[in-house]
């Protein structure tokens, strides 16, 4: 399905530039598409009867069998890209994606804010070298739509990124992000510590070692690691779940970053010993003075 339908552009792109094909290429072609979307219907119509038939509305039956049908990645990306396209407009209306009271957000484009300018700068050139060396009208319309979506979803990415800075939330927990592809979350309670490490791990944004190590470079460094006392789950850009035991990751002000998670992990340990030996909930309410049962010894007279 993936691969045809590109096909079928390709096809018709050639023919608007006036490219001559065979008509038995022609009609092999529309009759490959023709069977692949029908396959795709017999594919999910049993899946979306038999949803039907649990009990489920014509909407949900319609998404489990997408859900069914298309790749996890595919949806994925799809839905990264709607949420980058809303970050923009967050990021036109000088907004931030949910950041909760008493939240200290730490930004980390710093490392990709140049390159990422750099990627725009050579788009608008290659889209305006495109309409200059294009002859056919149709041709050029059809790419400068592809060039100009492609400039406006990079710009997105970037400004996901910047509506979208980790957290150091008030309870003390830290919740690392990554634009719109990445959201780990860890809990006050489980921070060991936390200190100014730089280093420039190789790979790509994700990556996780043997030993539990999670790195979440960007511009292929990291500021900061953070020691936990046991492993957090995390879902990675593509839908693959890991875990990890150590985090890495990129601040632009790593020492106010790790001052920020340190006195977190301060104070939820002072309120997981305190909160045990609160007088409310340790002496018995029967010892309060102003339920202390009368003496059975009498008054003496007068």
């Amino acid at each position: 399905m993936w691969a045809v339908l590109p096909g079928e552009l390709a096809l018709a792109v050639c023919l608007v530039a006036g490219v001559r094909i065979p008509g038995a290429v022609l009609l092999g072609a529309e009759a490959l598409v023709v069977g692949v979307l029908a396959l795709e219907v017999c594919v999910m119509w049993p899946l979306y009867a038999a949803r039907r038939r649990a009990g489920e509305t014509r909407r949900e039956a319609g998404l489990s069998a997408v859900r069914a049908v298309v790749p996890v990645a595919v949806r994925r990306l799809l839905v990264h890209e709607l949420r980058a396209l809303h970050s923009l407009g967050l990021w036109v209306l000088r907004r931030r994606h949910r950041i909760p009271a008493g939240a200290r957000p730490f930004s980390y484009t710093g490392p990709q804010t140049a390159i990422m300018w750099t990627f725009v700068f050579v788009s608008v050139v290659e889209t305006v070298v495109l309409a200059l060396v294009i002859p056919w009208p149709l041709v050029h319309a059809i790419l400068l739509v592809v060039d100009v979506y492609g400039i406006i979803i990079i710009v997105a990415l970037q400004a996901a990124c910047v509506t979208r800075p980790h957290l150091v939330e008030a309870d003390g927990s830290l919740r690392l992000r990554y634009g719109a592809l990445f959201d780990l979350r860890a809990p006050a309670a489980v921070i060991a510590a936390a200190r100014v490490d730089r280093r420039f791990p190789d790979g790509g944004l994700v990556r996780v070692d043997e030993d539990g190590t999670l790195d979440l470079a960007v511009g292929s460094q990291t500021t900061v690691t953070v020691e936990l006392t046991e492993p957090v789950e995390f879902v990675r850009p593509l839908g693959r779940r890991g875990s990890a035991r150590t985090l890495r990751f990129n601040a632009d002000d790593p020492r106010a970053a790790v001052a920020a998670l340190t006195e977190g992990a301060k104070s939820a340990k002072d309120r997981a010993v305190s909160c045990p030996l609160t007088p409310e909930r340790t002496a018995p309410a029967a010892l309060t003075p102003e339920r202390t049962a009368p003496s059975s010894t009498p008054d003496p007279p007068g």
